[in-house]
């Protein structure tokens, strides 16, 4: 049982399963720091984000993760390098269902292009701080006992059946950005600026001091990564119980997402059924999580071995994508005047 004094750190380091030395954990974190810092460069001059820039970073923290993979690979095995491998392309998805909501919440707010990179990274850095929470949380409860695998299994499937609802029925994005709590209790407690004034969150006007949109559209992606923390880290759980797996996973895919943006924000509105798919991968992974939990009670209950799980994943996410092409297709060749 962990006690209350362990600071969040100490839990993460508390498995005994888990590969995360001190050494590990210090090394990761001050790579992290050093590529968030570098982010923040590069996006300190406001401008517009050309399509070369975009696909250049992108492939650059697409190849991170396949490079930490095989130094997983040397360093300690196959096991923790496909659960990595594994962990990475269900947070990545689950990253790519971030960018509709980050699409909805910029164009809610018309967000001029040359800031847009910004208020994206700004919400990074939340999501990796509240992973880094949840993260530790889930450790805790891990180390509680076992029936912690029920508590995630059970908030995959609420997941699923909400992301499954809104797939079917449209209303994530008929929602109302302006109507967000953290929006209106932002509003009711300073004046907000009608134009924005760069990437400055506050200004004087009028002789006082008032918020700017970039301020409210920061926030309103702060409270929408509480909601995907709280979906996500439970996911990556469902495929290793190591808390610095879990940890790395998280953070290689929030990494790249400024750029993932930008590359695919014309192609994310033809992916139709990626929610579908989304919500299919999560409950498969509750499914996960409730056999491993039965499998610690009565060994005769199978396991979902992790290079099946991949296997599954990248099927599910490949079916969704050429559905969502294909459907696009011939909704095109048959509108009129094509």
């Amino acid at each position: 049982m962990t006690s209350f004094e362990e600071t969040p750190v100490s839990v993460l380091a508390a498995s005994s399963d888990s590969i995360g030395s001190p050494l590990l954990w210090g090394s990761s974190i001050a790579g992290l720091v050093v590529l968030v810092v570098a982010d923040f460069l590069v996006t300190r001059r406001p401008h517009a984000v050309s399509m070369r820039e975009a696909v250049g970073w992108s492939v650059f923290y697409l190849a991170l993760p396949l490079v930490f993979g095989l130094a997983l690979w040397a360093a300690f095995g196959g096991v923790q390098a496909v659960e990595f491998i594994t962990g990475f392309v269900v947070e990545k998805s689950l990253s790519v269902d971030n960018l509709f909501v980050f699409m909805l919440l910029l164009a809610g707010f018309a967000v001029p292009a040359d800031v847009q990179q910004r208020v994206l990274l700004f919400g990074i850095v939340g999501a990796l701080v509240l992973r880094g929470v949840f993260i530790a949380a889930g450790a805790a409860l891990l180390q509680a006992g076992t029936w912690a695998f029920l508590v995630f299994g059970g908030i995959l499937f609420v997941t699923a059946v909400k992301i499954m609802h809104e797939a079917l029925t449209g209303a994530e994005f008929a929602r109302d950005v302006s109507q967000m709590r953290s929006v209106r209790m932002l509003r009711w407690a300073m004046p907000v600026t009608d134009d924005y004034h760069g990437t400055r969150l506050t200004v004087r006007e009028g002789g006082r001091r008032a918020l700017t949109p970039f301020t409210i559209v920061v926030v309103a992606v702060f409270a929408t990564d509480v909601v995907f923390a709280v979906d996500s880290v439970p996911a990556v759980y469902g495929v290793t119980d190591d808390p610095y797996l879990v940890f790395a996973t998280n953070a290689f895919a929030l990494l790249g997402l400024r750029a993932l943006y930008f590359v695919l924000h014309a192609a994310l509105a033809k992916l139709t059924y990626l929610n579908h798919g989304l919500a299919i991968i999560l409950a498969f992974i509750g499914v996960k999580l409730v056999l491993h939990w039965a499998h610690g009670i009565w060994p005769a209950v199978p396991e979902i071995p992790t290079p099946i799980s991949l296997g599954v994943i990248v099927l599910i996410l490949a079916t969704v994508t050429l559905t969502s092409l294909r459907v696009r297709s011939d909704t095109e060749k048959s509108a009129p005047g094509s």
